[in-house]
C-alpha cells in the first residue's frame, strides 16, 4: 500500500505541479495512521526525493525563471524555517487536537481558493506587469505553511506566479516545482534534526513515488492539467474537513500527548 501512495501522489505531481506535501500528510495521517508531526517530516522529504526527479526534466525543457525562482527563494527559505519551528513548539506543547485543527483548516482553505482559482484561464498574458518583486513578501507565509504542514508550495505558489508574472503556464510549472524542491529539502533538513520519520515507510513511498514521476513526466503532454487539479482540490476539500471534524470530536476527550511513535499496525 505504501508503494501505490507513493506513486499516486508522484504522478498527480508530475502531471499537475501539485500535491507532494499537500496530498501526502493528510493520506499518511488518515489512512496509515502516522503521527501528525512525523507525517509532515515524511511529506517534505517525500516531495523533495520526487521533485528532485521532476526538477532536472523542467531544466532540460527550460522551463524555470530563474530570477523569479530567486525572488521566491528569498521569502520561502526564512518562512519554512519557522513555520518547522512552530511546528516544533505546538509538539513541545502537546496539542494534538490543536495541530489536526490547525492542518484541516490549512486544507479546507488551500482547496477552496484553489477550487475557485480552476475557473481562471491559466494562459501568458503578454501585456501583464513584471510584480515578481512582490513575491519574497507572498511566498513568506506560503514557507512558512510548507514548514508547518509540508503543503502550499504547488498550491499558493502557482497561484502567485500566474498573478503577478507574464511567464507561460510551462514556466509557472517548472518555476514552481523547482521552488517546491527547495524549500521541501530545507524544510525536511529542519524535521529529521527535530524528529524521528520512519526511513523505512519513507523508503517505500519515494520507490513508488520513483516510477509514478517518471510515469507523469510521459504522460504529462498527453493528459489535460486543469479536470486532474480539480478532482485533486475537491478530494482535498473533503479530507481538510474530516480533519476539522476529528479535532471536534476530540476536543471534548482529555487531552493526549503527541508521540512519536507510528502505529505499526497500520502500516502492515
Amino acid at each position: 500500500m505504501q508503494y501505490a501512495i507513493g506513486f499516486f501522489i508522484a504522478l498527480f505531481i508530475a502531471l499537475t505541479g501539485v500535491g507532494a506535501g499537500t496530498v501526502t500528510v493528510p493520506v499518511l495521517i488518515l489512512f496509515l495512521g502516522i503521527p501528525a508531526p512525523i507525517a509532515v517530516g515524511i511529506g517534505l522529504t517525500f516531495s523533495a526525493g520526487v521533485k528532485l526527479i521532476l526538477v532536472p526534466a523542467q531544466v532540460i525543457r527550460g522551463n524555470i525563471a530563474w530570477r523569479t525562482l530567486g525572488y521566491m527563494l528569498l521569502g520561502g527559505v526564512p518562512g519554512v524555517l519557522i513555520g518547522s519551528f512552530f511546528l516544533k513548539h505546538l509538539v513541545t506543547v502537546g496539542s494534538q487536537t490543536l495541530l489536526n485543527a490547525l492542518l484541516g483548516a490549512i486544507l479546507v482553505g488551500t482547496a477552496a481558493w484553489q477550487i475557485v482559482y480552476s475557473f481562471r484561464p491559466m494562459k501568458q498574458n503578454p501585456d501583464a506587469h513584471d510584480r515578481s518583486r512582490i513575491l519574497p513578501w507572498l511566498m513568506f507565509p506560503v514557507g512558512a505553511e510548507v514548514g508547518f504542514s509540508s503543503a502550499g508550495a504547488g498550491a499558493l505558489g502557482s497561484a502567485a506566479l500566474l498573478s503577478l508574472t507574464p511567464l507561460v503556464p510551462a514556466q509557472v510549472v517548472g518555476t514552481d516545482i523547482a521552488f517546491g524542491f527547495i524549500v521541501s529539502l530545507i524544510g525536511s533538513g529542519a524535521h529529521w534534526f527535530s524528529r524521528n520519520p520512519d526511513p523505512g515507510l519513507l523508503v517505500h513511498l519515494i520507490e513508488g513515488g520513483a516510477v509514478g514521476a517518471l510515469s507523469g513526466v510521459v504522460l504529462s503532454t498527453r493528459i489535460p492539467r486543469r479536470p486532474l487539479r480539480l478532482a485533486l482540490w475537491i478530494w482535498l476539500l473533503i479530507l481538510g474537513g474530516q480533519f476539522l471534524l476529528n479535532s471536534y470530536e476530540s476536543a471534548a476527550l482529555p487531552p493526549r500527548p503527541i508521540t512519536g511513535e507510528i502505529n505499526r499496525a497500520h502500516l502492515n
